[in-house]
């Protein structure tokens, strides 16, 4: 015992002794609290016992996330280092000059964790009952419309820009440094508008200081089912735009690490104790999804956000 302790002390124990499991760093991109913060510590935290290793949440924010993205895109790919964002990932290129990396090529599709559905609001009082008068009236007077918006690139630009396409109307779309903001300007009446997150927005739904035209998805939200979704409105261009949040990993990290991870991702999704904070926060888990389908989710949604920029002219900046 006495031989044993010294080897420890100076650094020459057995492998045995120095065989532990490294922690697997998932890094976040943005600033903790927000919603892809949220969800990997989430996802991390159910994962890692199933995996029997550690998951540490490494936020690392700056240029819109490009620094924490890039910082992933240079790691190695052997399944210590793991990206967490949203989908809004896949479009840097369509609104940052000077992106060290390629959002699509650059990265290995892993597992998508949850997705959660944007909400059209209005102030009350101020707006058509419905969203096919809301249109009439944009189309008649876009001069007295405007979209709060929160960041490039994001579903709820993207969202924004379909309905502005739609509508066919010049409206002013108004930036503002965080959803809190842009929600408050809305209920004012300072800016008409809002494609925003439902979780955020449904407090002041509730209370009837905002006005729900429709939800974005391919159905009614589970935590607000009152409220019809794209296509029951009469936009089903917007159905498919809703934020998602996933697991990515440098180029080339190996199909059997994807897989485990993956096969982890999954078993964590249908944790009743996962699904129901999920809910809590407006989303709902994605479960069955393959790294091969995920792959070809994101080569499908890249390709129609490109395209929707490109169509509403918006330049990277």
């Amino acid at each position: 015992m006495h031989r044993r302790s010294l080897l420890v002390m100076s650094g020459l124990a057995p492998a045995v002794a120095l065989a532990q499991p490294r922690a697997v760093r998932v890094v976040v991109p943005y600033p903790p609290g927000g919603g892809i913060d949220i969800s990997g510590r989430l996802f991390a935290e159910a994962v890692a016992p199933l995996l029997g290793e550690a998951w540490v949440i490494e936020n690392r924010s700056g240029a819109n996330g490009s620094v924490g993205s890039a910082a992933v895109a240079r790691a190695e790919a052997d399944g210590r280092t793991l990206l967490c964002n949203s989908d809004s990932h896949l479009l840097a290129r369509g609104v940052m000059r000077g992106v060290p990396y390629d959002p699509v090529a650059d990265f290995t599709p892993v597992a998508r964790l949850a997705v959660s559905p944007l909400v059209l609001v209005g102030a009350p009082g101020l707006l058509p009952a419905d969203l096919p008068a809301l249109l009439a009236d944009v189309r008649a007077n876009p001069e007295k419309h405007a979209f709060a918006n929160t960041s490039l690139g994001t579903a709820g630009h993207l969202a924004t820009e379909v309905f502005r396409l739609e509508a066919g109307a010049p409206v002013l779309v108004v930036s503002y440094r965080g959803t809190g903001p842009a929600l408050q300007d809305v209920v004012g009446g300072q800016t008409s508008l809002m494609m925003a997150p439902l979780l955020s927005a449904l407090p002041l739904i509730q209370a009837g200081r905002l006005r729900a035209y429709c939800v974005t998805g391919a159905k009614r939200a589970a935590v607000a089912p009152g409220i019809p979704d794209a296509a029951e409105a009469g936009m089903p261009s917007l159905a498919p735009i809703a934020p998602w949040f996933a697991l990515w990993g440098p180029k080339g990290l190996p199909a059997a690490q994807v897989a485990r991870v993956n096969d982890a991702v999954q078993a964590a999704a249908g944790q009743p104790e996962v699904q129901r904070k999920l809910a809590e926060l407006g989303g709902e888990a994605v479960t069955g999804e393959s790294p091969e389908a995920f792959a070809a989710l994101i080569t499908e949604a890249a390709a129609r956000g490109l395209s929707i920029l490109r169509r509403a002219g918006v330049q990277p900046e």
